[in-house]
């Protein structure tokens, strides 16, 4: 049986390491660059066996909410009593999963967030999870799965003049990078505008030049299907709320480990700032604004910069509260988080919960037995089909590693130099893992515009 542990205060390893990695981290960005040196972490007494926590409504949450949901979009109060088992049979039950071995130190405390997950990018081990297959709005983290998608459709350097029609359509109070009608602008500048941003207008824009919202969405879910994310249902390209729109830790972590195999993707969610064109005026040269990305532990703006940081994606939407997916690698592990909506309301709280996560992981090492794997997709070797897979081997899940047929197989959060290909899996399933990150994450650039409102 497993041993479920309650949240637990930190160790003083953890803090330590904390207050090191403030916004320091982003202007001594180069290091990224380097195989990261943290110091070893002081290991807690192992906590004792606990019962799950009760599946009872988190303090904060919005009123009128029951179990099966309100009918205008939000979740429901409470996790289903029986989810998914996608991954592994722990993942399907409600509460907190975690075996922890003796000399691990106990899961971060106030840890608050309705649905979280941690895993090891590479072996695709589930560290621990919370409710991992609980299917919730996802805000603006869905965008993972848009340009996992779509970014392979379209040429890089194209450039393209936006229709009026094309921005029509997005929800009220829209983030938005501020693309204008009757200018033009490259694809490269409307990915950056969709990671950094959060751009609405941007996924409107390229949505449309993959054939239409109606057809995109249709790309979407096929993918999302290939990826074995079973709990998802996508209504929106952008993650704005709407009925039935629902992903889940398990699959945003399933999105992210994709979309990172592409080389385009990693540049895109690691840039922490850059410069976005301005509209055209006749007779007038083009300028351009700053912009900064909205991933906070990213650029360090209101909370640390975490150290290895390296994208992925948040968002904020009413239905679906904070969420965010982030990649972080300390001395040559790598991390994958995903955390939704936290009942604790404080600002940042999203990325507070994540960066206690991403510590814990670093910090437990090997003292853990999986709770799950991430599953590959069905078009990989070794893929099954919905619903077939299980937790299976070590081998087994390392072959998840990749995701949806990415350009350069397997990705590196910080850099180290082009090298040498790893078959990982029985089934043989080929990722390389070395590359840099784009020296656009080391800009020091100006701060941008605040969050955007909303997805």
């Amino acid at each position: 049986m497993p041993t479920i542990t309650p949240p637990a205060p930190r160790c003083p390893a953890t803090r330590r390491r904390r207050a090191r990695a403030t916004t320091a981290a982003l202007a001594a960005g180069a290091s990224l660059l380097l195989p990261l040196a943290t110091a070893a972490p002081a290991l807690a007494t192992p906590p004792s066996p606990a019962s799950s926590p009760a599946a009872t409504p988190p303090a904060g949450q919005q009123d009128g909410h029951d179990a099966t949901g309100d009918g205008k979009g939000r979740p429901p109060r409470r996790p289903p009593a029986k989810m998914s088992t996608l991954g592994g049979a722990l993942l399907g039950r409600p509460g907190v999963q975690v075996r922890t071995e003796p000399g691990a130190p106990p899961l971060p405390r106030d840890l608050s967030g309705d649905s979280w997950l941690i895993a090891d990018a590479e072996s695709g081990d589930i560290l621990a999870a919370n409710n991992a297959h609980w299917e919730l709005p996802p805000a603006s983290t869905l965008k993972m799965l848009f340009a996992d998608t779509v970014l392979p459709k379209l040429p890089k350097n194209q450039q393209h003049r936006v229709a009026a029609a094309e921005l029509e359509g997005m929800g009220e109070g829209s983030s938005a990078v501020g693309i204008k009608e009757g200018s033009s602008y490259s694809v490269h500048d409307m990915w950056l505008g969709v990671f950094l941003r959060s751009g609405n207008d941007a996924v409107h824009v390229l949505s449309a030049m993959n054939g239409g919202i109606a057809k995109t969405v249709r790309d979407m879910q096929a993918h999302a299907d290939d990826l074995q994310a079973s709990d998802t249902h996508v209504v929106t390209p952008d993650g704005y709320d709407a009925d039935g729109q629902v992903s889940s830790a398990y699959d945003l972590t399933l999105f992210a480990r994709s979309g990172l195999q592409k080389a385009d993707f990693r540049e895109y969610c690691s840039t922490a700032h850059a410069q976005f064109p301005d509209e055209e005026k006749p007779g007038k040269p083009r300028g351009s604004f700053p912009i900064s990305n909205t991933n906070r532990l990213l650029t360090g703006q209101g909370v640390p910069a975490y150290k290895g940081m390296a994208g992925v994606k948040n968002g904020s939407t009413t239905n679906a509260g904070n969420t965010f997916t982030g990649v972080a690698q300390h001395d040559g592990r790598k991390l994958l988080v995903t955390v939704m909506n936290p009942s604790i309301k404080e600002p940042n709280q999203v990325y507070r919960e994540s960066a206690a996560l991403l510590d814990w992981g670093f910090e437990v090492g090997s003292h853990f037995k999986p709770v799950g794997v991430l599953v590959p997709p069905k078009s990989t070797a070794g893929g099954k089909g919905r619903g077939g897979a299980s937790s299976g081997s070590s081998a087994q899940s390392a072959a998840s590693v990749g995701g949806g047929g990415g350009d350069d197989g397997m990705w590196t959060a910080v850099g180290l130099t082009a090298g040498a290909l790893l078959v990982l899996g029985a089934a043989g399933y080929v990722v390389n893992r070395r590359h840099p990150l784009p020296e656009r994450v080391r800009r020091t650039a100006k701060e941008g515009p605040k969050d955007p409102p909303v997805a």
